[in-house]
């Protein structure tokens, strides 16, 4: 204590100022990576409601055509024109999934679905969906019905196996019948 009853010690010393520059530095840092984490979520969920609309529309597709012998057709941003295929067949499963290892599908049971903004042939291209699908008959071969087993895949061409940026490739199967 100085004559007059105070302490010397007046303000921050070096090493305060240096703690509290530290905590700072921490908290910012943690702040950023947050909201990277929230812009790569941003984009996962995106690209993985995108995938379900295709495949919801393939079903849709499907659904409103005869089944068993009938053709749909879909076209995308690009102006591409794509024939949907609901005969019984189409791409191969692996357990319930379709199985996107396999490198070339049967013609009508596959896409590259062009996603652009706006939707237009001018637009700028956003992403492409491989997307493809399999019907099947309930019960087949020894105890056919009239119902359908149909299998939609998509999956975004180009992913990566990044699970916080990038969802997995997405498979919808529904009974649909005459």
């Amino acid at each position: 204590m100085d004559r007059l009853g105070m302490s010397k010690q007046k303000g921050f010393g070096v090493i305060e100022l240096m703690v509290a520059g530290l905590i700072l530095v921490i908290a910012a840092l943690t702040a950023i990576s947050l909201i990277v984490m929230a812009i790569a979520i941003n984009q996962r969920n995106k690209t993985d409601s995108t995938q379900t609309m295709l495949a919801e529309s393939i079903i849709e597709q499907v659904n409103s055509t005869i089944i068993g012998g009938g053709t749909s057709g879909l076209t995308d941003c690009a102006g591409n024109s794509w024939t949907i295929n609901t005969a019984p067949g189409g791409a191969a499963l692996s357990g319930s999934s379709i199985d996107f290892t396999e490198s070339s599908p049967p013609a009508n049971y596959k896409m590259r679905y062009v996603v652009k903004t706006p939707c237009s042939t001018t637009g700028t291209t956003q992403a492409t969906y491989d997307v493809r699908w399999n019907v099947a008959i309930v019960g087949a071969p020894t105890n056919p019905t009239s119902s359908y087993m149909v299998t939609i895949g998509a999956k975004r061409v180009g992913s990566r196996a990044n699970a916080m940026s990038e969802p997995s490739p997405l498979t919808l199967r529904a009974i649909t019948g005459n």
